[in-house]
């Protein structure tokens, strides 16, 4: 009775006919074709949005995404990416960071972390801002744009991540050029790349519906008082 009941699962049937078969490709060919319609969209509107540290354009401020803590502080990941931005300060090539992470909680806080390493790495503290609502892409973005008034920004995170930012911060309302920094290729790194691919979906549908962040919250005066500062 038992290998009787075995011997009667069966899986999925293949289509029998040659049209049916012929159906069944085209369709697994159109599945293939819209689930990288995004990542083509990305590419796309960021072809000429990527620079280096060294070819950036000069721009007032940066913004660098929350990419984890460790122990509480920056993940490998994340120190790349503050790196970057204290280079392009010691360069004279921005002027103020924008610190834009996760404090959902009271014990993670990414931002925190993220401005004493800039200190520590030769930003002034006066020339810091700090997003504590960016929970994601999107809602950084929009949040420079809305809360902290920035028009105008380099944004620094790792290449597979990059166009993504550059892309959803240009829908947001920010002219960005994106510096990707180099990271090595662990298994991070082929988890965020095979990630961006499901979050690319995601940005496309934010840019279409534009959902409002989390957490909005009132306008502030952070950028403009840490430009001024400065002048």
């Amino acid at each position: 009775m038992r290998l009787r009941r075995v011997r009667g699962l069966r899986g999925p049937r293949l289509p029998r006919t040659r049209a049916g078969r012929r159906r069944l490709v085209q369709a697994v060919m159109a599945g293939c074709v819209l689930a990288l319609l995004p990542s083509t969209w990305m590419y796309v509107v960021t072809g000429d949005r990527l620079r280096t540290t060294a070819d950036v354009p000069r721009t007032e401020v940066a913004v660098v995404f929350g990419a984890g803590l460790w122990d509480g502080e920056p993940s490998p990941y994340l120190a790349h990416r503050l790196d970057a931005a204290a280079k392009l300060y010691r360069e004279n090539r921005i002027e103020v960071v924008l610190v834009t992470g996760d404090n959902s909680r009271e014990d993670y806080d990414e931002p925190d972390a993220m401005r004493a390493y800039l200190t520590r790495h030769g930003v002034p503290d006066t020339r810091i801002v700090s997003d504590y609502a960016g929970f994601d892409t999107w809602d950084s973005c929009v949040r420079a744009r809305k809360i902290f008034g920035v028009h105008r920004a380099v944004l620094i995170s790792q290449g597979f991540h990059i166009r993504r930012a550059v892309a959803l911060c240009q829908a947001a309302g920010v002219t960005s050029y994106g510096v990707g920094v180099d990271a090595r290729h662990d298994a991070t790194w082929y988890y965020g790349g095979s990630r961006e691919i499901f979050a690319a979906a995601k940005a496309a549908l934010d840019v279409t519906v534009r959902p409002d962040p989390r957490f909005l919250g009132p306008k502030e005066t952070g950028v403009r008082d840490a430009l001024a500062s400065g002048r």
